[in-house]
Order: structure tokens, then sequence, then C-alpha cells
């Protein structure tokens, strides 16, 4: 009996045993998730650690600008302009219930300058200087170039027809203040103040006729 027992408190002490480190294993397998749990947390909410990249090092640089070209200078062709010329209208004489005169030209720019064909020519008044009637009708053939000097003079002969003579309710006559004139190939006017009379209305024939430039 005594040998028997003591063969069981042996069985039991080795079963005891065994059933501690059971016990120990298990409670070290417990200890791994607290040592999980008290690490750095997962990097997504971790705080960032590098410095975001700035917007001029996530940029392409600029692409350096090419010089600027100057616009060229507008190219003197030589011809006379309206702030060029000085203008007057000389006596004439009459034939035929029309009255010529000379539109002089007066070269004044400092220059030599060119001209050449027909000047634009209208009757003008009221303190807008509005248009008066068609203007000038062109007489004749256009001309050669008049080459001017400073101080030299081209003249083209202008041709003012009596419109008393047309029937005044079509003619609708009305008092002038002057001439508005536009050179050959210029798109600027020059005004000349001469009195006279003209047709608002329409008339059969022109009120006004000019020829060519000539050498004065």
């Amino acid at each position: 009996m005594t040998m028997v027992r003591s063969k069981m408190i042996s069985i039991g002490g080795l079963v005891a045993g065994t059933a501690g480190l059971l016990l120990l294993s298990a409670c070290g397998s417990e200890s791994t998730p607290v040592a999980q749990n008290s690490s750095v947390p997962p990097s997504s909410s971790a705080p960032e650690t590098s410095a975001a990249p700035s917007a001029s090092s996530s940029s392409p640089a600029p692409a350096s600008q090419p010089p600027q070209t100057p616009a060229p200078a507008q190219k003197n062709d030589g011809l006379c302009k309206a702030g060029d010329v000085k203008l007057s209208v000389g006596g004439g004489d009459a034939a035929a219930g029309t009255v010529y005169r000379q539109l002089v030209i007066t070269n004044t720019s400092g220059h030599p300058c060119t001209i050449q064909g027909f000047p634009g020519v209208s009757y003008v008044t009221g303190a807008d200087g509005h248009q008066v009637g068609e203007a000038a009708y062109r007489d004749g053939e256009k001309g050669g170039p008049v080459q001017l000097a400073n101080g030299q003079s081209a003249a083209a002969d202008i041709g003012f027809v009596n419109v008393r003579n047309y029937d005044e309710a079509a003619c609708k006559p009305t008092e002038t203040r002057g001439l508005r004139v536009y050179l050959p190939q210029e798109t600027a006017s020059n005004f000349v103040a001469v009195q006279g009379l003209g047709c608002a209305g329409k008339i059969p024939g022109n009120q006004l006729t000019v020829k060519t430039v000539h050498k004065g």
C-alpha cells in the first residue's frame, strides 16, 4: 500500500508539474498581445515624420520666356500726310455755271514728300462739320507722282457748280462752312474754310468736281 501510495504521489506531482507548465505556457501566450498593444500605433495613424513637398518642388520649373521682339516701326512710304501739308483755295474762273478754283497743297513737313492722284473733297457745315451732299466727282485721268520739297506746292482744280441752277426742292440748298479734303491714299482729313452753298438733297449732276494733283 505504501508503494502504491508513493507512486500515486509521484504521478500526482508529475501531473501537477505538467499542469503548471501548461499554465505558464498559457500565460506566456497571453502576454504577447499585451506587448503588441504597447507598441507604436500603425503607420496610418502615426504622425508624419517627413515634411510635405512644397509646391515649388512638386511643380515643374516654369520655362524661361523668350525675349519680346519690339514691333517694327511704321514704314515711311514717302507720301504726303494730312499733318505734312497746309491747304488753301486760290482764285479761279467761271465757265457755264461752274467756278473753277485751285486747291493748293503746300508741304510744310520739313522733309520731302510725294503726292499722286485725286484728293477727296466734300462740302461740310455745322459745328460738327457734317457733310453736305455728295463728294466731288473725279474728273479726268490720274496723273503721275508729284514730289514736293519742303515749302513747295501742288494743286488740284476743283469745280464749284452753281447749285441754284437745280430745282430747289430736290437740291435743298444749304450754307456750307468749308471743304473736307483727304489727300490721295490718306485716311486723315484736312479742313479748308470756304463759305459756299451746297445741295443737301439729290441732284441730277455733280455739285463738285476735282481733277488730279499737278505741280503748282
